[in-house]
């Protein structure tokens, strides 16, 4: 079916896994993510979904570094949508992967990400057990920040009803369901509509492909879904054949490119911030990080 309303533009520019060695496009310190989030922005996104990384380019929890980016994104664009991560590919304790959580004023993110369960990916696992998802989702809800499911297989779409029951998870829920990896739902039409059909009623989802379904999930996306998430923390690469290295820009155009052909706007942050009840952020209106 298609669909007809603004597409939500989620953006991951970063991620756990990519290094300058495999990108030198690849932000890693605050002022390049900064920089690449801004420019995004610039073009049309709805959302930035942000990890940090230490001094050597090491995945890190550290809050003061995602202070630092947020603040940065902030004194320029407060209106924009900032989901960080709550990743459990490489810290493990849960209080480290919530330490994010703790930011206070303008510096406080507006979303989460909240992994529904434990996977493989092809050289490292995310450990997400229930106890840890719980611990999670009820350190976000202390702290009013909007999860962000993340949903790699059908039982995560199961699990996300189930959640909600245990009002752990609000409704409607905003849930990334990402294809294209080994070992969960992989980038084709039967998996995507399974996926989607055992979600919650009134689940706002966005599609995202992992390395070269990238560009065909994102096609579907805009055509078919509430929202579509591309970035570096996906994708290096322009091409399937992985010839030529990308940028997040050139990744964002692409999305722009084919919500055009589709006659479908980009959703303003301000417009999503009211579909999930955020607190509201004008754009022009400067932040003050404190």
């Amino acid at each position: 079916m298609l669909h007809h309303d603004p597409l939500i533009l989620n953006l991951a520019p970063t991620g756990m896994v990519p290094t300058r060695r495999m990108s030198p496009y690849v932000p890693l310190q605050p002022a390049e993510i900064i920089a690449d989030v801004l420019a995004a922005a610039e073009l049309g996104i709805t959302i930035a979904h942000l990890h940090a990384r230490d001094q050597q380019g090491e995945p890190t929890t550290d809050k003061e570094v995602f202070a630092r980016i947020i603040g940065g994104i902030r004194d320029r664009r407060p209106d924009l949508v900032i989901c960080v991560t709550c990743s459990g590919r490489n810290a493990q304790r849960p209080e480290d992967r919530a330490e994010v959580l703790d930011l206070r004023g303008d510096l406080k993110p507006d979303m989460a990400s909240l992994t529904l369960s434990s996977l493989n990916f092809s050289r490292q696992a995310s450990v997400n057990a229930p106890e840890t998802i719980a611990f999670l989702a009820n350190r976000m809800a202390e702290c009013g920040i909007v999860p962000e499911v993340e949903i790699f297989d059908l039982g995560m779409s199961n699990a996300l009803g189930y959640l909600q029951q245990r009002q752990l998870v609000p409704t409607p829920a905003y849930a990334n369901l990402l294809f294209g990896n080994l070992y969960t739902a992989q980038a084709d039409l039967l998996d995507i509509a399974t996926v989607v059909n055992r979600l919650p009623s009134g689940t706002i989802w966005s599609l995202a492909g992992l390395g070269a379904s990238q560009l065909p999930v994102a096609a579907i996306a805009a055509a078919s879904a509430p929202a579509v998430r591309v970035g570096l923390e996906d994708n290096l690469w322009l091409d399937a054949d992985r010839t030529t290295l990308t940028t997040n820009l050139d990744l964002v155009a692409r999305v722009h490119a084919l919500a055009d052909t589709l006659k479908r706007p980009i959703m303003t942050p301000a417009e999503f911030r009211r579909r999930l009840s955020l607190r509201p952020r004008e754009l022009g209106v400067a932040s003050r990080a404190s």
